[in-house]
């Protein structure tokens, strides 16, 4: 054990290594590993857990009953002191119950969270042990409670539903070197008194939540968006967590039994349910749930609880102690890949315990109202599935990712995502009606009668404006003079590619290879990335796809490559770089590229290619693959087309060498003004300090188009600028005839090109060009509305 309770480095390839998918070195992550009947004797640890379910179930008021609890821990782990701090209001821990210290210290010593021994336990959720605790940097001496005689410490944090609320803590007078089996005992205890804080009177929600009327009025909050979309309806709070009315097992083995038979029945039940998914068989969600499957089997899960049950608790409490022991451990990761699998052990657990319970899933019990905005802290991708899909209309997450498994699922579904949206669970009633704003990144929280007539409105307006796109799709996206734009799709998963007949799109401009990448726990095979790639074609249709080869590192880590962590990602080892450096991994590719076409053509793009020689030295290495493809008799496709990303500045000054050796160019937009004006997209006070439509920005891309012009080399740009159409009819008047975009911007692109006639609009961007402005963008706007310019 770790004096500090630090967990220190982790390396996240190793955690996943040797388990299905990773959960059994995930859920023992910082743990002891011994049984308890090697530590402390599952006699005693399950006599002291029943003499502690006697105190709880007998009578006193429950400020008694701590005292109890405290005295006979005490005396059980021969310990000179024990005592119970409970979180106040404002992250206040305060001395509740103590053995051993001045009794008139009870309920004036309090401590913020952060502060002291017991602070730093609450801070991090991991337990401590010191045998000399006065000689840690961060103890603090409280002189009215009389502890500056007690040498060694044992704290441990009291955890329910993944939350500090409390801490409890043993104290001996001379120098103690506290086991692994009593730092494991002493969690055990604090479940136990965790069920009794719950109970609500040591300390109240009220109290721990005070609303002072605020909850009542509209509230806005802000997060990240993981899908774009707007809806309203009414919150419906994810609270899958049962009651557990008994924490203390009278016969262990009859609790393993119920184990058992449980964990089977959640297995038949998790397929059944994927079984009758409406989602179809096709897209990664499908790989995504089947990665949750092989969660629900894991054999180190599994393990855990069924050690959790042999010292002496009931198995709903042991799947609860293995959760919340999980999740304080797992908030120390900072591996985003990593820290979103927890919401999958999550869904696990719940479904595990109602299954223990006899109780069938909330999800499947609740009368929903006819519009659905489901809010939760996480959830897994299963537990989404329980819901009436055709009631659901958006979700709101405290935490979650675009990599995580549900909002994938959810992308699947076509419903607006909000994550990481704080407070969501502390300000949200079920019941309130809430607007969620995908596009926007922002939820409206009980919005007033005027709120909610415009959100109306915007709703119809889209209706109405969906249903006029739609009429466009089978229409060319051609200028009123005449020039006919090439309209794109960006993908990253199967489940995009259906967006190709629905929009209408004449191809994919952009296929992130990388997303299914990070949804893995190992890195994909030959075999595996190339079936991929095929069903990729497959639902082209024939249509173009441009594949871009693996544009890791930055903020797309893979779980298997940790040293792609760095502190300045956007511009250190990241795509064509790891690629070169690591050219195995990029020959696995194009091989799997090279047999998924099959005869038919193929578009290959190397990401961030900064000069002349990267982009040499990653046609080499496919040149490899392609003679190595020709001597196993392989089918080559019909046509290799072999391109550069221009996200790197200093490529433009080769561009004319560029266009000699690659078959297009495509301008990756997000990238090159990130870097352009030396602006990290990231950094919210910078978000609008720089504007895409200024005047050097335009220039760039000007620049650009007349060397690709010059050399005939097809020219696309598939960033974040391609899909507003303000930027899009920009791009169009500086030359661009190919744009790739997000699928929902393909119908109001078509609009507007379709509105356009490009010639005044070309001579007012080369009478633009050379104002020092700030920005176009309201000039830009101006013209369009006088031009009568569909944006």
């Amino acid at each position: 054990m770790d004096p500090a309770g630090a967990l220190g480095p982790v390396d996240p390839a190793a955690i996943l290594e040797g388990d299905t998918v990773g959960v059994h070195s995930i859920a023992r992550l910082g743990s002891g590993t011994h049984l308890m009947d090697q530590r402390m004797g599952l006699s005693g640890a399950r006599r002291l857990l029943g003499r502690l379910r006697d105190v709880m179930a007998g009578a006193g008021s429950a400020q008694d009953r701590l005292d109890q609890v405290v005295q006979i821990i005490a005396a059980d782990m021969e310990a000179e002191v024990c005592s119970a701090y409970l979180m106040r209001a404002g992250d206040i821990l305060e001395l509740c119950a103590t053995q051993g210290l001045f009794p008139e210290s009870v309920h004036r010593t309090r401590l913020r969270v952060g502060e002291g021994l017991v602070g730093v336990i609450a801070a991090t959720a991991r337990p401590l042990a010191l045998s000399d605790a006065q000689s840690h940097p961060a103890f603090a001496y409280r002189p009215e409670t009389g502890e500056e005689i007690y040498h060694s410490l044992m704290g441990v944090p009291i955890l329910r539903e993944g939350r500090v609320s409390g801490v409890l803590v043993v104290q001996n007078r001379e120098p103690r070197h506290y086991a692994d089996e009593e730092i494991e005992a002493l969690q055990t205890v604090a479940m136990v008194l965790a069920e009794l804080v719950a109970a609500g009177d040591l300390v109240t929600r009220a109290e721990l939540h005070p609303t002072d009327g605020i909850a009542t009025l509209p509230h806005r909050l802000d997060g990240v968006r993981l899908n774009s979309g707007l809806a309203i309806g009414i919150a419906v709070l994810h609270e899958p967590s049962i009651i557990i009315r008994q924490v203390v097992a009278d016969n262990p083995e009859l609790e393993l039994e119920r184990l058992n038979r449980a964990t089977t029945e959640m297995h038949q039940a998790i397929d059944r349910l994927f079984a009758t998914s409406d989602l179809g068989d096709g897209g990664e969600h499908n790989d995504i749930l089947e990665t949750y499957r092989m969660f629900a089997e894991d054999r180190g899960w599994l393990g855990r609880i069924r050690e959790a049950i042999e010292s002496g608790l009931t198995a709903e409490a042991a799947v609860q102690k293995v959760r919340d022991d999980t999740r304080a451990r797992m908030k120390q990761i900072t591996d985003p890949y990593i820290r979103e699998r927890l919401a999958d052990l999550e869904d696990l657990a719940n479904r595990l315990q109602h299954h223990l319970s006899g109780e069938a899933v909330t999800a499947t019990k609740i009368d929903l109202p006819e519009d659905v905005v489901l809010i939760a802290r996480s959830m897994g991708p299963a537990e989404l599935l329980d819901y009436d899909r055709t009631r659901l209309r958006a979700l709101v997450l405290e935490e979650g990712s675009p990599t995580s498994h549900v909002a994938i699922v959810a992308r699947a579904l076509d419903i607006p995502v909000v994550g990481r949206v704080k407070g969501a669970l502390g300000n949200i009633e079920p019941g309130d009606l809430i607007v969620v704003d995908g596009d926007n990144a922002q939820i409206m929280i009980r919005p007033g009668e005027d709120v909610q007539q415009t959100i109306e409105q915007a709703l119809g307006e889209r209706r109405h404006r969906r249903a006029r796109y739609q009429a466009l799709r089978d229409l060319p996206a051609t200028t009123l003079d005449g020039v006919t734009v090439a309209l794109q799709i960006n993908a990253g998963l199967l489940l995009d590619l259906p967006e190709l007949a629905a929009t209408g799109a004449d191809g994919i401009g952009l296929y992130r290879t990388e997303l299914p990448f990070m949804v893995r726990s190992t890195f994909p095979s030959v075999e595996e990335q190339a079936d991929l790639y095929r069903r990729v074609l497959d639902q082209a249709g024939g249509k173009p796809v441009v594949f871009r080869t693996l544009d890791i590192g930055g903020d797309k880590l893979l779980p298997y490559l940790p040293e792609t962590v760095e502190e300045n990602p956007a511009m250190g080892w990241r795509a064509i770089r790891i690629a070169l450096d690591r050219p195995a991994m990029l020959r696995q590719q194009l091989r799997a590229l090279i047999s998924a076409a099959n005869g038919r053509p193929i578009s290959i793009m190397f990401p961030m290619v900064a000069e002349i020689a990267e982009f040499d030295a990653a046609r080499r290495i496919l040149a490899i693959e392609v003679r190595r493809a020709m001597q196993r008799g392989v089918t080559l496709p019909s046509r290799l087309l072999v391109g550069a990303m221009l996200e790197v500045p200093a490529l433009i000054w080769q561009l004319d060498m560029l266009c000699g050796r690659a078959d297009f160019v495509s301008v990756g937009s997000n990238d090159l003004m990130q870097f352009l004006f030396a602006k990290d997209r990231s950094n919210a006070r910078l978000a609008d300090r720089y504007d895409v439509l200024s005047p050097p920005a335009l220039a760039c891309l000007a620049d650009i188009v007349r060397i690709t012009g010059a050399a005939k080399v097809p020219l696309c740009l598939c960033g974040e600028m391609a899909g507003g159409t303000l930027e899009a009819m920009t791009l169009v008047g500086l030359g661009f005839r190919i744009l790739s975009m997000s699928p929902s911007s393909i119908g109001p692109v078509k609009a507007m090109v379709r509105s356009l006639k490009l010639g005044p609009l070309r001579h007012y961007l080369a009478a633009q060009s050379k104002q020092p402005d700030h920005s176009l963008r309201e000039k830009l706007r101006e013209f369009a509305r006088d031009h009568t310019v569909a944006l």
